[in-house]
């Protein structure tokens, strides 16, 4: 009750009732843990209050109740254990206001409780110094400890560099007891850094720290096995003294570089730091990773940059001579940093290319049983930990290329030999030489894969057993995917490479397939042009012998093997610039199925039960899957093979719809459970997948909309309007989005059928709950948008019911938790607004829809469960408050026979209507607080920054949004941070992988 009193209703509370609470509080912690029996019974419940006395302080504190840390300070004086409960209290009120404050409190309260802290710290400083000094407790000099811990990264620095703090510190680390905690104080002091002032200091203790760890951890131990045999104590020792030494690294190693005599004691802290980063723990080798990666950029960037010194020259403005003398200069040091550090970027070579993490294209794995499976479930933290891997092997390959290069190929060289095969080696080398692919000159690079590509094509000749087999394919084809510039280079090693993917295909070993299927679609995406034009010493194209032996090599493959592999032959013939040759391929590509389709349909015509056959209806299913796979790599010229079975596909879905709603009646809604109905339905789903997939890929031709959408009127949009609720198809909404999206305002004319057929009755589907079809909820949405985007002018045709049910349904789709539709029905709601302000029905509209928008919208910003929205949120109220004061509305918004006196404007209007809305919804604001915040919105109005940051601090300061995940709010930054990201990676040859890259 207390904390829900203090988190929600605290300013609300007469003063006397809160000094009373406050006080009573305060006299039972003194109670419980003034006696030491008495204290540690009571533990949890002392914790429990001390917890509460810290969220009343952030209420009264430093406003009310000056005197707390001198009445804290003088208690703690009074016993140990009083003493050791004090510096509990200290140490939650410093993460309080430093730890978790963001979005909790506003940016002035965190302003205030920083600078009391800041102005009391002298006493806190002399009570731990005395503590430390005095006390002979080991309970209290923990807690003293743990304290000066959370205290540490942002008291002045005079208390530590100018006060026995440090050595203090020092003195304790040798002790077992402490050293845990005295390292985690260390490492604190380590991250701070402002300026030069003190790295006389910095280096005098970072000297004496390496002689007492060297006491401690001698620098020739075996600190893999140590930390594999050692207690949770000593491991934690481990993880500490990583955090150290990269907390210390990360601030001042330039400092210890500066002078000869340190150099010794720093290549000493690196080897620690490598050693470390061999221990079999995911989350000590995390702490020294993100470390490495930024080092090894440090070393990299200015190496990149002197590289291109035209970029350098436009940045600073410079003359191209000066700018040569300034780039020798610089180019010196940056030489002798990189020889400084050449010894441990080896071994730091060395460390992730044993270490490297599985990339995603790999399928293959070990499981727990020491089998070779196929991967089932993505580890996302192993992909995130190869994306920064990948990086950081990406710039030590530009550090030392031949270093890279020798130190792969001896490891490969050992595999080949026998002397360090296994199934783990083999693999983090694969993965390591595939990460690199594009950071080499193309002539190296060619050298390199050359022997790769031979030594792992002899190695899987001379191996036995299908699971070595298995993991040597599987790293073949890793490797072969990630390097499309050199294939394209040689022909031969492409053809080879292709053909072994094909001798793949036929092993059914699990994963094999798969992987040997989606390494060919991805080379084929990148060397397409190659398999289209005759290679010297060939007689015809590639494409042309492989659709020759086409039934042979697809014939172990499963049908969504079969499905990507035809995929990948149609990006093959997409890049056939011939007319005639592109429709003969495409005959011949599409052969098989097309026999099986004709065979059906001509069944079909002697007798339609022949298509209830359960069979026939998977095969059916089966041939237009391969169609859509082929529409998706073909585009456009798929035309002529869509139009040969487009009418003959929509009587198949007319007929199947007309068996599934018959089922479905007769059987009820379980109906629509049974693997009959579902077989059924996914036909009319694919269907409506393949119409989608062409129209979407197909070039803007007006002619192909006139072709394809009046034939599908009835069949598709009526069928959809006639069904039972749980026999209509989402996709059916998905393809007209598609549709309007494609052709714009060619479809004017058909909103209004297309309106008529989708729009009531699906809004009756989705508007019972939240939970009922999900998928028809989106698409729903989605449909709605682009007729708001492109057809306009026929929503201000709809009747003034119809245009209610469409904002109703918009404020609907808003309110949803399910972050997609939400954000859809918001950029609906954006596209609305701008072309109801640009037309002639802006008054009547705003008159409608104004006081609801806002309504609704203030009622989702401050809910929580909306959070991810508060972008578009905040664009939907500034629209708003824009348009209150803009001269585009020119009629009252208040409704004039009802409200006893008129308003100068409609913007004064909104402004009270605002205050009584939001006074009336935060009863704990205060009416100075709503009229102040109101106030500023229309003030920062035209900033959307200052508008922004407004609205977050009104979320904070209204307790809605406190001790909660606050980081949706800050999304949009984040976008603008990645974005920022990409490009800087983009300029670093490798860095994107060249399957992200988009080709020319």
């Amino acid at each position: 009750v207390l904390e829900g009193v203090i988190k929600y209703r605290w300013n609300a509370l007469p003063v006397e009732q809160r000094d009373g609470m406050k006080n009573y509080i305060s006299e039972v912690i003194v109670q419980l843990s003034s006696n030491e029996a008495s204290f540690r019974m009571e533990r949890l419940y002392v914790n429990k209050l001390n917890v509460t006395l810290v969220q009343i302080l952030k209420h009264e504190w430093p406003a009310r109740w000056r005197s707390f840390i001198p009445d804290l300070v003088a208690a703690a004086k009074t016993s140990e254990t009083i003493c050791e409960n004090c510096m509990v209290i200290l140490k939650l009120l410093s993460e309080e206001v430093f730890d978790f404050s963001r979005g909790e409190m506003t940016q002035q309260k965190i302003k205030e409780l920083k600078q009391s802290l800041n102005s009391e710290f002298q006493l806190i400083h002399e009570l731990c110094l005395y503590v430390l000094s005095a006390s002979q407790r080991t309970e209290l000099i923990q807690a003293t400890l743990s304290t000066l811990h959370a205290f540490l990264s942002w008291i002045p620095l005079g208390y530590i560099f100018e006060s026995p703090l440090l050595e203090t510190l020092l003195k304790f680390f040798p002790m077992p007891s402490y050293r845990n905690l005295t390292l985690q104080c260390l490492t604190e002091v380590a991250a701070l850094n402002f300026g030069d002032f003190y790295n006389m200091q910095y280096i005098k203790m970072y000297n004496f720290f390496m002689v007492q760890l060297q006491a401690i951890l001698p620098s020739t131990t075996k600190i893999p096995e140590a930390y594999a045999n050692g207690s949770s104590e000593e491991q934690a020792f481990i993880q500490n003294l990583a955090l150290f030494f990269t907390s210390f690294y990360k601030s001042h190693i330039r400092v210890l570089e500066s002078s000869q005599e340190n150099i010794s004691a720093l290549l000493m802290g690196l080897e620690y730091l490598i050693n470390i980063s061999f221990v079999d723990d995911t989350e000590v080798f995390k702490v020294c990773l993100d470390y490495w990666n930024s080092l090894v950029l440090e070393l990299f960037e200015p190496h990149h940059n002197l590289d291109t010194p035209a970029a350098t020259v436009n940045m600073m403005g410079l003359q191209m001579p000066l700018l040569h003398g300034m780039v020798d200069g610089l180019g010196s040091q940056i030489l002798q940093r990189r020889q400084l550090y050449a010894a441990p970027m080896s071994k730091l070579r060395m460390l992730m290319i044993c270490r490297m993490a599985k990339p995603e294209e790999v399928l293959i794995v070990e499981d727990e049983n020491g089998n070779i499976v196929r991967e089932t479930l993505k580890d996302n933290d192993v992909l995130v930990q190869y994306k920064i891997m990948r990086e950081t092997l990406i710039y030590l390959s530009h550090l030392d290329h031949e270093d890279t290069e020798k130190q792969m190929l001896k490891k490969l060289s050992k595999q080949l030999s026998g002397e360090d095969w296994n199934w783990n080696n083999l693999n983090t080398l694969c993965w390591a030489i595939g990460s690199i692919s594009g950071s080499m000159m193309e002539e190296q690079e060619n050298r390199f894969l050359v022997m790769v590509i031979r030594d792992l094509l002899n190695l899987c000749e001379i191996t036995k057993g299908k699971d070595n087999k298995a993991v040597i394919a599987s790293n073949i084809m890793y490797v072969v995917g990630q390097y499309p510039r050199f294939l394209r280079a040689h022909w031969k090693f492409l053809k080879t490479v292709v053909n072994k993917l094909f001798e793949f295909m036929h092993e059914t070993h699990p994963g094999v397939q798969d992987m040997a299927c989606d390494t060919f679609l991805k080379i084929v995406q990148k060397c397409k042009r190659k398999f289209v034009i005759v290679q010297v010493g060939e007689s015809e194209p590639f494409v042309s012998e492989l659709l020759s032996g086409l039934p042979t090599t697809v014939a172990d493959l499963e049908p969504h093997q079969i499905h990507t592999f035809y995929e990948s032959v149609g990006h093959m013939i997409q890049a056939e610039s011939d007319l005639q040759k592109r429709d003969e391929y495409m005959q011949r590509l599409m052969d098989l199925p097309n026999q099986k389709w004709a065979e059906i349909i001509g069944q079909a015509h002697q007798s339609v039960d022949f298509l209830k056959d359960q069979e026939v209806i998977r095969t059916v299913l089966n041939i237009l899957q391969t169609n859509t796979s082929v529409a998706n790599s073909l585009g456009t010229y798929f035309l002529s093979q869509i139009s040969l079975i487009f009418l003959d596909m929509l009587n198949v879905y007319r007929m199947y719809s007309e068996l599934i709603s018959s089922s479905i009646a007769e059987g009820g809604p379980y109906a629509s459970k049974t693997s009959y109905v579902k077989l059924l339905r996914s036909v009319k789903r694919e269907t409506l997948k393949l119409i989608e997939t062409f129209l979407d890929k197909a070039e803007d031709q007006p002619q192909i909309g006139k072709q394809f959408v009046p034939p599908m009127m009835d069949p598709v949009l009526g069928d959809y309007a006639r069904n039972l609720p749980d026999a209509r198809e989402s996709e059916v909404l998905s393809l007209f989005a598609t549709i309007i999206n494609k052709y714009k305002a060619a479809m004017i004319e058909d909103v209004p059928r297309i309106f008529e057929a989708v729009f009531q009755c699906t809004l009756e589907m989705i508007t019972k709950n939240f939970e009922d079809y999900p998928e028809h909820r989106l698409k729903f949405f989605s449909l709605l948008r682009a007729i708001a985007a492109h057809c306009f002018p026929a929503l201000i045709r709809l009747s003034s019911e119809q245009l209610k049910l469409v904002m109703d349904s918009i404020i609907w789709a808003f309110r949803h938790t399910e972050r997609n539709i939400a954000e859809t029905g918001l950029n609906l709601l954006l596209e609305m607004l701008k072309n109801f302000q640009a037309s002639e029905f802006c008054n009547q509209f705003y008159r409608s829809y104004f006081l609801t928008i806002e309504q609704e919208i203030f009622a989702v910003l401050t809910d929580t469960f909306h959070k991810p929205g508060f972008k578009l949120h905040v664009l939907v109220l500034q629209h708003l408050f824009c348009s209150a004061e803009s001269g585009a509305l020119s009629e009252p918004l208040w409704d004039t026979t009802t409200v006893p006196y008129p308003y100068l404007n409609n913007a004064m209007f909104v402004r009270e209507y605002t205050i009584k809305l939001l006074g009336t919804s935060f009863p704990n604001m205060t009416a100075s607080e709503v009229t102040q915040f109101v106030n500023g919105l229309f003030e920062s109005k035209n900033n959307l920054s200052i508008f922004k940051n407004h609205i977050r601090d009104f979320l904070v300061q209204s307790k809605e949004f406190s001790a909660q995940d606050n980081k949706d709010l800050y999304a949009e930054e984040a976008a603008v941070q990645r974005e920022r990201e990409r490009q800087r990676m983009l300029s670093i040859p490798g860095l994107i992988a060249p399957n992200e890259i988009q080709d020319e």
